[in-house]
């Protein structure tokens, strides 16, 4: 019997096969075409024309890969909502309800493959469980994280007092200043906060806004992203008896995806060892 294909592993090869072609392709041609034009080998207004064709070269390579990395992978991965969930959020494909997806280039007899690959859909994921996470995980704010943003804000405190104090840049100075001595303020409470923000364990869940939630009460629990490029953020949600939760996870020292997998794996031993 064939082992199915992990999710990573099938994201990392999409991210290989598309992404560093897309960029080949959309930064080569406009450079190549800079290039020759430096040296008079092609007139200047050929520089306009290199950006929109190499923006529809990628476009167009990308329409064709993605259709064949999408069947590739949703035919060799057992879990195949993780797989698309994981997907979006590579920014390998986008959410159904994007017009993007209407780009991709499909033949007939991809189109046939794909009809045949959702019926996999119907199937509810198969996780196990992570054996290599204690008994209770703890997630604290990222100190790293913390220290780094208020070193910049520092920075960009003491930049607009220098500018103040030094030159005859008072608004700048001002501004840099505000901006500098409220974000450094903000980012401090994290860097001073030692509390646990979260902490998942075989009884269930414990935020510092909703406190303990029992598995027995916790419904629909997952990792979710919201945004895209620099405006991603991602959340824990779930819901429970009269009430629901959405924590913000960007700023903790455990990534989103580890966390997923330590709500699937406190889930699944609840249900085999507690309930």
């Amino acid at each position: 019997m064939k082992t199915p294909l992990t999710v990573d592993k099938a994201i990392t090869r999409g991210l290989l096969v598309i992404n560093p072609p897309v960029m080949l392709i959309m930064l080569g041609i406009p450079g190549i075409t800079l290039y020759l034009s430096a040296e008079k080998s092609m007139p200047n207004w050929s520089i306009v024309i290199s950006f929109l064709l190499g923006f529809g070269l990628a476009w167009t390579y990308w329409s064709f890969a993605i259709t064949k990395w999408r069947i590739w992978a949703f035919e060799n991965v057992r879990n195949v909502h993780e797989l698309k969930k994981s997907a979006i959020e590579n920014g390998l494909i986008w959410t159904d309800t994007k017009w993007f997806n209407k780009t991709e280039i499909k033949s007939e007899a991809d189109k046939l493959k794909w009809k045949l690959l959702l019926k996999k859909f119907e199937k509810e994921d198969d996780y196990f469980e992570d054996c290599s996470l204690p008994i209770r995980t703890r997630v604290y704010f990222s100190k790293f994280k913390s220290t780094y943003n208020f070193i910049l804000m520092l920075i960009c405190l003491f930049t607009g007092l220098f500018l103040l104090l030094k030159s005859d840049s008072y608004i700048i100075g001002t501004g840099l200043s505000l901006v500098g001595a409220y974000l450094a303020y903000k980012e401090l409470k994290p860097l001073l906060n030692n509390a646990a923000q979260l902490i998942i364990d075989n009884k269930g869940i414990e935020t510092t806004a909703s406190n303990f939630k029992s598995w027995a009460e916790i419904k629909h629990e997952e990792v979710i992203m919201e945004g895209a490029g620099k405006t991603t953020r991602f959340y824990l949600i779930y819901t429970y008896n009269n009430g629901s939760e959405k924590l913000l996870l960007d700023d903790f020292n455990m990534s989103p995806k580890d966390i997923e997998t330590a709500l699937r794996t406190y889930r699944i031993r609840y249900n085999k060892y507690v309930r």
